[in-house]
């Protein structure tokens, strides 16, 4: 699954405080009560009864209000004929977060009807109905069942067997089920049996169920609204991962339970439908009105787990073609798919597989790939096997999308998913907790794919800007999060969802790229090969995927490691933060340290217990030497020393393949300072950026004085990589010092330093744009960065960026056809609306108006809050709290309006003038928190 997303509108830091604590509370009450009344709900023994899913006319139905819900817990509802429990529930496997080992499911018959009509979908919610058949075998005698279920009505539940080993018989008998109840709290269904099950054998559980799918929620089944072709259309989907199956049919809703599924969908007969696998077949049914209903019957997937089931209702069209055989289609709405917009995607998709194919010599299981993009998805992407599920944003490219890192983007995402299909699908942790071997490991795989498809792409670097940057920012000493966990650690499925986080997708794939680079490429790969085998179909833990490792490590001798595989990586899965290494090269003296935030003089009372077991790759005046271990908290390593000679240095962490970052002496800082004056070409681009981020990282949390960073800088004026300058930039150009006005005094020096050394690769720069900035688009890193250097030359008051800005906003609203540059396109339309007049914010309004894409609007939003007039600011807070003439719901007006000179009196006035209308609003769908 792609990194998790986040979008919301709140007014200010106080009230947001306000609203989230009543928020917590409404929540909390109805969650009691859904408890209560709703969800907890017993199946007397006299309402069980087997038959077929409910028809039409008795199904449940969603009411016809237009707000929409924005959180669960779902409403509750009564199922007929049932009744609330009246009595104490003792303790019991239901407080568990773990199923009881009783049951082992083996197959599913899954048969699901969301009752999603053309034309009638304007409530908040669609009922569906469903029934599930599922085989399993005993392992323990019991006379209790307990299996996943949240904010399911239990229709009906009954349990045949023993089954006889071969082809069914009327002769299979039954096993009474007395009483059906939820535990809400663990999410469970529990059956209460009449007789005791017997290890060994294998039974049939019938359940028939109900619930609601809701508009836009994405988790289990949603439904969404879209245009196309100019009309309004629905569509159906899911989102079963982590823990969303057990909302949408009644199931073992654990990773490691795999099963195989046998999915039938009912739906109307205008929509198509998807599954994981290929269309088996089609019929047709009548509900109890006389509608007529499309019943698609699918093939038996592999054995898999329940959060990569898989649906898709929709009247979408698509593209396919053929990859060894293997049928790829791309679907989406018809007018996407006509406009050419699913091309780029459906091109690169088949190589994809074909690499990964020949890379871990396992060929793909499945007969045919679909491919789906959703107008929007808040989960980016899901990897379902079959059927992927993507936000479009993330998979089409429109017309005006080349001069952006969109291909790049989209390049990335496809090859995570399809990375899944063996990190994950083929082979699937045992359980949540080591979720980072398929989300580390995906991520990881982007770059080699990408790199592979792409030889001058500069994999190293885009790592480090991608991958590395962002969590070696978040990471430190005390955060409380691994990347493995141990499984005690788990107390409620909430805490499941938060694991999707920078740690298991950033971090595991940095130690998955670390684990690569001293091992070296072709044992990383072989080992992986012998894994993905071994475990293909089931599930594994880090401890297999170590053993694996070790393996192929002792079937070599060039490779030798100073600990077993499991002692050297475990330090690094299991503990949180990194080391910060620290060389002396007067004396080849090395030592490690935990990275702390703000680092005090007594803060040996709170260092790690534990050390790690370093791999340290590093140069020698440019060339590169062998690989060493720092195996304890300091060792001498005198062939790291230098001479006092100008041509002597030492840089560890070649490429940054390392987790961890490096610190010198006085001396090393100093010989490296020299050498990027004298000659910077010398020291690769990489390790240029390495020095920049680890110097103002450890200046920032007292490692190191702020003097030893601002040295590396002073020959800026010779530095033409523009990714080495986005990582100055963002360390010295914060938005702290933009917008703090006791940072005034530092503008005139900070414009004096960084204009005299920026000229000259904005000079390069501004000529790609004014010339020929196609020139640009593939050029992934120059995309990502370059806004940041306009951005940054435009606030220091450089002439050309302003008056480039001028020119191309003018250009832009006199011939709205000659679109902005993408990468600059946020800076230009912030000056264009600071140094022009109501006009101009009229202008952007009136597109803003006209614009469909999220992204767009958002964009629209930030810039008209650049005006520098008090009055036209007032009007636009005006607008946001009134929702008129247009509604502002993309993102925090008041906040982007504060955080310029003139807003941020101009919103303490309007706070202050208006406090009821503001505090009205929060509370309605325009300012939501």
């Amino acid at each position: 699954m792609g990194p998790p997303s986040s979008s919301g509108f709140y007014v200010s830091r106080a009230v947001a405080l306000l609203l989230a604590a009543l928020a917590a509370a409404l929540l909390l009450a109805l969650a009691v009560l859904a408890a209560l009344y709703g969800r907890c709900a017993r199946v007397q023994p006299s309402d069980l009864h087997h038959g077929g899913v409910p028809d039409a006319a008795s199904s449940p139905r969603g009411t016809q209000e237009e707000q929409l819900p924005t959180w669960p817990p779902r409403p509750t509802r009564e199922p007929a004929g049932t009744a609330t429990p009246g009595h104490w529930r003792p303790p019991g496997p239901w407080d568990q977060l773990r199923l009881p080992p009783w049951l082992v499911p083996l197959h599913y018959e899954l048969e699901l009807w969301p009752r999603l009509r053309p034309n009638e979908f304007q409530s908040p919610t669609l009922s569906f109905t469903g029934r599930v058949n599922i085989t399993v075998r005993c392992t323990a005698a019991t006379a209790r069942l307990l299996l996943h279920s949240l904010f399911l009505d239990c229709e009906s539940a009954e349990v045949r067997g023993p089954l006889s080993s071969g082809p069914r018989d009327g002769a299979v008998g039954r096993v009474p089920v007395d009483d059906v109840w939820f535990a809400f709290d663990m999410q469970y269904m529990v059956l209460e049996l009449g007789a005791t099950l017997q290890p060994g054998s294998r039974y049939e559980l019938q359940l028939s169920f109900s619930g609601l799918v809701y508009r836009d929620l994405r988790e289990g089944l949603f439904f969404s609204i879209y245009t196309d072709q100019g009309e309004r259309r629905a569509l159906l989907a899911s989102q079963m991962e982590p823990t969303f199956a057990r909302s949408v049919f009644p199931c073992f809703d654990e990773p490691a339970l795999k099963a195989t599924f046998n999915i039938t969908i009912i739906h109307h007969p205008s929509y198509g439908a998807l599954s994981n696998m290929p269309k088996l077949g089609q019929s047709e049914k009548r509900d109890v009105n006389g509608s007529v209903w499309t019943i698609t019957t699918f093939s038996t997937t592999p054995h898999m787990p329940t959060y990569l089931v898989a649906l898709a209702i929709c009247d979408y069209d698509h593209v396919s073609r053929t990859e060894r055989g293997q049928e790829i289609r791309i679907w989406a709405r018809k007018d996407a798919i006509a406009n050419g917009n699913a091309a780029f995607a459906l091109n690169i998709t088949g190589p994809i597989f074909s690499f990964l194919e020949d890379l871990f010599n396992i060929s793909y299981p499945l007969p045919k790939t679909d491919i789906i993009a959703l107008p929007t998805f808040d989960n980016s992407a899901m990897e379902n096997w079959g059927l992927l599920i993507f936000d479009e944003s993330l998979l089409l490219m429109q017309p005006n999308d080349q001069v952006t890192d969109k291909k790049a983007v989209i390049s990335f995402i496809l090859s995570h998913e399809i990375g899944h299909q063996w990190f994950g699908n083929l082979v699937t942790m045992n359980w949540w907790n080591d979720i980072w071997l398929k989300e580390g490991f995906a991520s990881y795989f982007e770059f080699g794919v990408i790199n592979y498809f792409n030889p001058k792409f500069r994999r190293n670097e885009v790592f480090f800007s991608n991958i590395l940057h962002h969590v070696l920012s978040e990471d430190h000493a005390l955060v409380s999060r691994a990347v493995s966990l141990k499984v005690e650690n788990f107390t409620e499925t909430s805490e499941i969802n938060e694991l999707f986080d920078l740690f298991t997708y950033n971090k595991g794939a940095s130690l998955a790229r670390m684990l690569s680079s001293f091992l070296n490429e072709n044992v990383f790969i072989s080992a992986l090969k012998s894994y993905l085998k071994t475990f293909s179909y089931s599930t594994a833990e880090q401890d297999d995927l170590w053993r694996h490792f070790q393996m192929v490590v002792d079937d070599q001798s060039k490779i030798l490691l100073p600990a077993p595989v499991k002692s050297i990586m475990d330090r690094w899965t299991h503990q949180s933060g990194f080391p910060v290494i620290t060389l002396n090269v007067s004396t080849g003296a090395m030592k490690q340290e935990p990275f702390y935030l703000g680092k005090v003089k007594n803060q040996t009372l709170l260092t790690h217990n534990d050390t790690w077991i370093v791999p340290i790759l590093w140069i020698k005046n440019g060339i590169t030497q062998s690989l060493v271990w720092l195996d304890k908290s300091s060792k001498i390593f005198p062939e790291m020393q230098v001479s006092d000679s100008d041509h002597d240095w030492v840089i560890l962490n070649l490429n940054m393949t390392g987790y961890y970052r490096v610190n010198y002496d006085k001396v090393g800082w100093k010989k490296l300072k020299q050498q990027l004056e004298k000659d910077p070409k010398a020291i690769p681009v990489i390790h240029r950026l390495q020095m920049i981020d680890d110097a103002f990282s450890l200046s920032k949390n007292n490692y190191v004085e702020i003097e030893t960073a601002l040295d590396l800088t002073k020959y800026l004026a010779e530095e033409d990589e523009i990714i080495v300058w986005y990582a100055v930039l963002v360390n010295l150009v914060t938005k702290d010092l933009v917008f703090d006005v006791n940072n005034y005094d530092m503008y005139p020096l900070l414009k004096k330093y960084l204009l005299k050394r920026l000229i000259s690769i904005w000079n390069m720069y501004s000529t790609v744009i004014r010339e020929n900035v196609a020139a640009l688009q593939d050029d992934y890193l120059a995309l990502v960065a370059l806004e940041k250097l306009f951005e940054t030359a435009c606030w220091l008051g450089l002439e050309d960026c302003l008056q480039l800005s001028r020119e191309l906003f003018k250009n832009w609203t006199n011939h709205p056809e000659n679109e902005i540059p993408y990468p600059i396109k946020s800076v230009v339309l912030c000056y264009g609306v600071a140094f022009g007049s109501d006009e101009e914010w009229d202008f952007l309004l009136n597109m803003y108006s006209n614009k469909t894409k999220e992204e767009e609007r958002i964009q629209l939003t930030y810039a008209m809050s650049c005006s520098k007039d008090p009055w036209i600011l007032h009007r636009y807070l005006e607008y946001a709290v009134t929702a008129a003439p247009f509604t502002f719901n993309e993102t925090n007006i008041m906040e982007v309006v504060a955080e310029s000179e003139v807003g941020r009196y101009i919103v303490k006035d309007f706070l202050i003038n208006n406090w009821q209308a503001v505090s009205e609003s929060c509370t309605g769908p325009v300012l939501r928190v």
